[in-house]
């Protein structure tokens, strides 16, 4: 722990400073997540990535253009049925759309978001797997070169 001069008032003081401290102002700082701005964001993405319009989608999930707008900018909150609509007229798996909250949501709270190979998977596989994805880069690399000798 470290004494700092801390003036407040004209008054100076000595602080206390430390890593605890900086803990403390890094919990403070973080903001508040809220799930349905992050679902809309993630909605939006998705739409402007197809070059689709709200009145296009909208008409799709049969949900009013008003509405879909509302849930895209965080201000409604969508149901389950709702979001499994606008999915579906995007024709994205509604499980895939939670995963992009899901790992916005962890990056916002500074949480890492875990390797999605199960931990046995790799162990057993692993191995195997870079061996083949070894030989099969290699033989790629080999055409490559005589294709380009050529």
């Amino acid at each position: 722990m470290v004494k700092q001069p801390v003036s407040v008032n004209g008054v100076v003081r000595w602080k206390d400073v430390g890593l605890a401290d900086q803990a403390k102002s890094e919990q403070k700082e973080r903001k508040m997540v809220v799930l349905r701005h992050e679902i809309g964001d993630v909605l939006r993405d998705v739409r402007q990535r197809q070059g689709r319009t709200l009145r296009e989608v909208s008409h799709s999930a049969r949900v009013s253009l008003g509405y879909l707008s509302e849930v895209e900018r965080g201000q409604k909150e969508a149901s389950s049925e709702l979001l499994s609509s606008i999915c579906s007229a995007l024709d994205v798996p509604l499980s895939s759309m939670l995963r992009e909250v899901s790992d916005r949501v962890a990056v916002a709270e500074g949480v890492a978001v875990p390797d999605t190979v199960p931990q046995e998977f790799a162990q057993r596989y692993g191995r195997d797997l870079d061996r083949e994805l070894n030989s099969d880069l290699n033989d790629e690399l080999a055409k490559g070169l005589l294709s380009g000798a050529r």
